[in-house]
């Protein structure tokens, strides 16, 4: 029996603080480490409710960006060229946030910044060691080289995560799902669902490439206004290693994990732009949200 399509509402229906949130609460509650219980086959149920419901969203984000996807080129070099250009060109890019929050920001201005992009974090690492699964050899010791950066290449005072968690507590940002804007929400959302789900794997190698391209100078930024409201080296690590690190991770991803992976099938270079231009657009919505929140020019 031919199964029903699955319908995919207009764009923006599920763009909204609810569902991010209720999103938002099952991945946390679904890739946190468990023990087995009588009701896994009523978490089974729900899971495939929200399964649903997720990929209808992404479908949301794709068709977004699928047009402008479609225009990037396929063939290996030509692919990596035009993704690299999104650094100029892409969504979200030059946002005057950054250059604001590291000249007039007030702390208590950073403070909510960090506490919205500290609560929307999906874990770096964590979205890297998903879409490495099963990936061809090449990019994937490409992706474990990158993923062991994250993790202090095994020193745990290096380890990127515990880095941000110490700013956290520096800065005293708890955070709740509940307070923080859909946006952020959404963009880890989205990040998780393209690593998680194997059908957007291709997408999530473009968007995990992506943020490894742009965060630079983001991350310089955002260090920068740390260093002016007094925040130590140690302190703000965090922003300052990304700011640096994140240039050689991205020349390294494209080389070593984008080219090759077009190189043995151009498909890939299509799902590879849908996920870099989700991710992009994704951010800039958060960008928007912040500015008109701290009321940024």
């Amino acid at each position: 029996m031919a199964s029903n399509p699955v319908h995919v509402a207009p764009v923006s229906q599920f763009l909204q603080p609810s569902f991010q949130q209720a999103l938002s609460h099952w991945n946390r509650t679904r890739l946190a480490p468990a023990l087995p219980d009588e009701g896994w086959l009523d978490t089974l149920d729900r899971d495939h409710r929200m399964l649903r419901l997720e990929g209808r969203f992404i479908e949301e984000l794709r068709a977004d960006v699928v047009e402008e996807a479609a225009a990037a080129p396929t063939d290996p070099h030509g692919f990596i060229d035009w993704f690299e250009g999104l650094k100029q060109t892409g969504p979200g890019q030059g946002d005057p946030l950054f250059p604001w929050l590291r000249d007039h920001a007030a702390r208590d201005d950073i403070r909510w910044f960090l506490r919205q992009e500290a609560a929307g974090e999906a874990g770096f690492d964590d979205l890297v060691a998903y879409t490495q699964v099963k990936m061809p050899d090449r990019a994937k010791l490409e992706l474990a080289r990158n993923y062991w950066d994250e993790m202090g290449r095994g020193n745990i005072k290096g380890m990127h995560g515990p880095m941000l968690g110490q700013l956290v507590d520096i800065l005293d940002l708890a955070s709740r799902i509940e307070t923080t804007v859909w946006e952020s929400l959404a963009l880890a959302n989205a990040m998780t669902a393209m690593a998680t789900a194997r059908r957007y794997a291709w997408h999530s190698v473009g968007a995990l490439g992506v943020i490894e391209l742009t965060a630079p100078g983001r991350s310089a930024a955002t260090a920068a206004g740390l260093r002016r409201i007094g925040l130590s080296g140690s302190q703000r690590r965090y922003f300052d290693l990304h700011a640096v690190l994140d240039v050689k991770h991205s020349q390294d991803w494209n080389a070593e994990a984008i080219l090759p992976l077009v190189t043995e099938d151009p498909a890939r270079a299509t799902a590879m732009a849908e996920g870099a231009l989700i991710r992009l657009r994704c951010g800039e919505r958060c960008f928007a949200r912040y500015r008109a929140h701290l009321g940024v020019a």
